[in-house]
């Protein structure tokens, strides 16, 4: 099973493995990007980077694009609804030394959709192809997009797509197993994961969809073929995935996550919040994070009742201190 462990070269960037954290809106800021690495990922996406923010140099959407610590690989994801927008994002995107830019084609999001971007842009592959095809012009990183299947079930694009995508000089593909119609019900469609990398086999696939715990992530690489994994809501609340993984690869068994670690790992992340962006504002953005550290632990119910009222690290160390 070790052989599905392994490096991934994406254009010059070489990862010491195959196990990476996707782009996730409102979490994979730079402290839990920190983190997933320290546990384990090779490589971890910024949450979405609005193109048409940077253009603008608006602080709210630059401060997304910050390094983490020990972050050496920067992958940055952008969405726009046209190259255009790209084009005119990318002197500052490159400000910030990115290793790798990922353009967003599957975003579900309505709000996202309704600009044109995201997953709306699965509707004109050839408008992809232009974004792709601009930025590889203008950069010197290897660019990658995220994809999903198609619209909706009458519309399955993504061999289409992935065409116009690697024809337009793209280092690899990620694709969420699901239309965008899905959203994230029901089951994500593995079987078209592993048809995509049977139609471009000497191209570096990623998969996305359904990878809640490790064994998941075997199993994809087993049965898809895909060159890497990318974690998204499985990695929420449980860094700790990435190295479970590589456990389950190396033929070993992955060890149990004790509840001091856990409180342990809940304070690291908040305190790496509040040199971020305050004390007041990081104790209401953990919260969400807490319910999900949480998840599993019985008799936790109270400690997360605790949390959504506490707003200084003392009161976070109060709450924690109640888990057994």
């Amino acid at each position: 099973m070790s052989s599905l462990l392994h490096e991934v070269s994406i254009g010059n960037v070489t990862l010491k493995s195959n196990l990476f954290l996707a782009p996730l809106a409102g979490y994979t800021d730079k402290v839990f990007r920190s983190i997933c690495l320290k546990h384990g990922a090779a490589l971890a996406y910024t949450e979405m980077v609005s193109s048409e923010g940077v253009a603008r140099d608006s602080a709210k959407t630059v401060v997304l694009m910050e390094r983490g610590e020990g972050e050496d690989n920067l992958a940055v994801q952008l969405f726009m609804p046209d190259a255009d927008t790209a084009r005119r994002s990318l002197e500052g995107v490159m400000a910030y030394k990115p290793a790798i830019i990922d353009i967003n084609c599957g975003c579900p999001v309505p709000k996202v959709v309704k600009t044109g971007a995201g997953s709306a842009l699965l509707q004109n592959p050839k408008t992809i192809r232009e974004i792709v095809s601009t930025i590889v012009r203008n950069v010197d990183v290897p660019v990658t997009v995220k994809i999903r299947t198609g619209w909706d079930t009458n519309s399955i694009n993504y061999l289409e797509t992935a065409e116009l995508v690697f024809d337009a000089g793209a280092s690899a593909l990620c694709m969420h197993a699901r239309t965008r119609s899905q959203l994230y019900m029901p089951t994500a469609h593995w079987e078209l994961l592993a048809d995509l990398k049977k139609h471009f086999h000497e191209n570096v696939i990623i998969g996305s969809g359904d990878l809640f715990c490790a064994e998941d992530g075997v199993r994809m690489l087993e049965q898809t073929g895909v060159d890497a994994i990318a974690y998204a809501r499985g990695a929420i609340g449980n860094p700790f995935i990435f190295e479970q993984t590589r456990a389950l690869l190396e033929g070993n068994v992955p060890r149990p996550v004790s509840v001091d670690e856990k409180r342990e790992a809940i304070m690291i992340h908040l305190r790496g919040l509040v040199d971020f962006m305050g004390e007041t504002t990081a104790c209401r953005e953990m919260r969400k994070h807490v319910c999900a550290y949480l998840k599993g632990i019985p008799n936790s119910a109270k400690v997360r009742q605790a949390v959504t009222t506490a707003l200084t690290v003392q009161e976070y160390e109060g709450a924690l201190s109640q888990l057994k």
